[in-house]
C-alpha cells in the first residue's frame, strides 16, 4: 500500500477499535457516532468519509469477526487429528471466545450472522466461505477414513453450520444461555453422528 493508503487504513482501524471499546462498555445501541469519533480522535466528517453510517461500521466489524471465525476453523483442522477432535476443538473455542468478549457483543454477533447470510451484492459470499470452511473438516474426515457413510458429506457440512448458527443465535438472544454447556454437548452429538460406529468398522 502507498503511504496515503496506509494512513487511511490506520484511521479506519482506530475507529473500529474505538467503536468496539465503546460497544463493550455501553452497548451498541447506546453508542453514538460522535462518541466513536471522539474516542478515535477524528472529526465526525472523517468518520462518515469511511463509513456512511454506524451500521456500515457494524458490518465491517462483523466481517472481521467472520474472518476470525474462518481462522478458528482452520486452527481446528490443524490442532486435532480426528473429525471428533476437530469438531470438539472448534466448538470449545467458540464458547471460550464468546465468554471472553462478553454479553455486550451480542448486538455485534447478531449483525455478524446477518452479514454472513449475504454480501453487498446479495450473493452470500460469506455463507459460501463458511460452508467451505466447515466442509473442509468433513473432507478431512473423508480423507482419514473416520467419517461415517450413513449420510452424505453435504449433510454433515450443513449439520456443522446449523449447530454453529443455533448456538450463536441462542447466545445472542437468550439471557443466561449456557453456551459452553450447549456447545460441548453439540460437539459430542456431532461427533457421534459424523464418525463411524463400531458396526461400520472393518
Amino acid at each position: 500500500m502507498s503511504r496515503r493508503e496506509r494512513r487511511k487504513q490506520e484511521i479506519r482501524d482506530r475507529m473500529i477499535e474505538a467503536a468496539v471499546d465503546l460497544f463493550e462498555a455501553q452497548g451498541v445501541g447506546a453508542t453514538r457516532v460522535a462518541e466513536i469519533a471522539e474516542r478515535a480522535d477524528v472529526a465526525n466528517k472523517t468518520f462518515f468519509n469511511h463509513f456512511p453510517s454506524k451500521q456500515h461500521l457494524l458490518d465491517e466489524i462483523s466481517r472481521r469477526g467472520l474472518d476470525q471465525l474462518l481462522v478458528d476453523l482452520e486452527d481446528a483442522r490443524k490442532h486435532a487429528c480426528t473429525t471428533r477432535e476437530r469438531v470438539h476443538y472448534f466448538f470449545e473455542h467458540l464458547a471460550a471466545n464468546a465468554a471472553e468478549v462478553g454479553p455486550m457483543h451480542r448486538d455485534l454477533l447478531t449483525t455478524m450472522i446477518q452479514v454472513s447470510a449475504s454480501d453487498d451484492a446479495g450473493e452470500g459470499e460469506q455463507t459460501r466461505k463458511l460452508h467451505d470452511a466447515f466442509g473442509a473438516i468433513v473432507r478431512d474426515g473423508l480423507a482419514s477414513g473416520d467419517l461415517s457413510q450413513r449420510h452424505s458429506p453435504e449433510t454433515f457440512t450443513e449439520m456443522l453450520m446449523g449447530a454453529f448458527y443455533v448456538l450463536m443465535f441462542n447466545w445472542a438472544n437468550l439471557d443466561h444461555y449456557p453456551l459452553r454447556e450447549r456447545a460441548l454437548e453439540s460437539a459430542r452429538f456431532l461427533g457421534d453422528a459424523m464418525t463411524i460406529s463400531e458396526e461400520e468398522r472393518p
